[in-house]
C-alpha cells in the first residue's frame, strides 16, 4: 500500500509540473501571437481584388514565393493552408487566407480585401454584401427540428 501511495504522489507531481510548464509556454506563445497580429494590422492595406480560385492546398504546392516557403518550419510545409488565387491590379497572385474568413471569400467576384503582405485578413463585398453560408446541421439537430415542427 505504501508503494502505491508513493507512485501516486510521484505521478501527481509530474502531471502538475507538466501542466505548469504548458501554462507558461502557452502564455509566452500567446503574447508572441498578439504582437505579430498587431504588426500585421499596422501594415494592412485595403485593396480591391478579383478572386479567381480558392483551395486548401499544401504550402509547397501553392505557388508561394520561395522566401515564404523557406521561412516556414519544415514540419508545416506539408500541411494544408487556405490559398486564394486573386488578380490584384494586373498581377495574378497566390495569397494565404485567414482560416476564419476562408468560407466567406466568394469565387469569381470582386471584393475589398484587407491584405498584409500575402496574407488576407478580412474581406468585404465591393458592390454587395457577402453571402454567408448556412452551417450544416448535424443529425440530431435535424431530428429535433423535425420533431418541433410536427408538434
Amino acid at each position: 500500500m505504501e508503494t502505491f501511495l508513493t507512485i501516486f504522489l510521484i505521478v501527481t507531481v509530474v502531471v502538475i509540473a507538466v501542466f505548469a510548464v504548458l501554462y507558461f509556454v502557452g502564455k509566452k506563445l500567446q503574447k508572441k501571437q498578439e504582437t505579430s497580429e498587431a504588426q500585421m494590422k499596422a501594415s494592412a492595406q485595403t485593396v480591391p481584388i478579383l478572386v479567381i480560385d480558392k483551395k486548401k492546398m499544401k504550402m509547397k504546392d501553392a505557388n508561394l514565393p520561395k522566401m515564404v516557403i523557406d521561412q516556414t518550419p519544415k514540419y508545416l510545409r506539408g500541411s494544408k493552408v487556405p490559398i486564394v488565387k486573386a488578380k490584384i491590379g494586373p498581377k495574378v497572385m497566390s495569397l494565404v487566407c485567414d482560416a476564419k474568413i476562408f468560407d466567406l471569400v466568394p469565387v469569381k467576384k470582386e471584393v475589398k480585401a484587407v491584405i498584409s503582405g500575402i496574407y488576407i485578413m478580412d474581406v468585404k463585398g465591393l458592390r454587395s454584401g457577402l453571402e454567408v453560408k448556412k452551417e450544416k446541421q448535424g443529425f440530431f439537430k435535424k431530428l429535433t427540428g423535425k420533431l418541433k415542427k410536427t408538434k
